[in-house]
């Protein structure tokens, strides 16, 4: 059973996997620093000039709604959204590019394997008339 886990865990697939979850949750962190440091302080800027707060803090103020006491933040929604579909439009380019490349270089890797190997009587025939040309030699 280790033997098994072991082959299991060494294969290409799953590494590659473990190594793309984990630039995949390095690249998310990113987009949600991108996302909560510059895009939201602009939405939030722009909110305030449209509603005429005063900072910052008002206009984010009005990212947010209270219901008997209950805070609904949808500026944080807004926040996760735009932080979900950068991350899936950058996935997109990533496999786009690695499909075209895969496209590039599988064909060549096509012809080359498309090579037909010899057939045994093929090479039979080729020692018989080696011998036979040996045996006219000596003759």
């Amino acid at each position: 059973m280790i033997k098994e886990f072991r082959e299991f865990i060494t294969r290409g697939n799953v590494l590659d996997l473990a190594v793309g979850v984990i630039i995949g949750g390095a690249f998310t962190a990113i987009v949600t620093s991108l996302v909560e440091g510059l895009i939201t302080p602009l939405i939030g800027l722009v909110a305030a000039l449209l509603t005429g707060g005063k900072n910052l803090d008002d206009a984010t103020k009005e990212l947010t709604f209270r219901i008997n006491g209950v805070s609904f933040n949808y500026g944080q929604v807004i926040s996760a959204i735009i932080t979900f579909l950068i991350t899936a439009f950058v996935l997109f380019l990533i496999i786009k590019f690695a499909n075209k490349a895969a496209q590039k270089i599988g064909p060549q890797k096509k012809e080359e394997e498309e090579i037909p190997a010899e057939s045994a009587e093929d090479i039979l025939t080729d020692i018989r008339s080696l011998l036979a040309e040996q045996k006219n030699q000596r003759s």
